[in-house]
């Protein structure tokens, strides 16, 4: 059984008075991810200006 799939069979016994809590955590999961995705796509430019250096090649031609 996956990982979704046991979460859709717990999600089956929450009580109905739980759900709005469940959605909203999911939300929050959701959010959270997007916003960690957006500070990536938006560092990146800055970032590059170093990864770009030859100082860089060389401190990680090793790995």
């Amino acid at each position: 059984m996956s990982d979704k799939e046991l979460l859709k069979r717990e999600i089956e016994k929450i009580p109905e008075h739980k759900i709005q809590e469940v959605i909203d955590f999911v939300q929050f999961l959701l959010e959270k991810e997007k916003e960690q995705m957006n500070i990536s796509l938006v560092s990146e430019p800055s970032l590059k200006k170093d990864w770009e250096k030859p100082e860089e090649d060389k401190a990680w031609k090793h790995l």
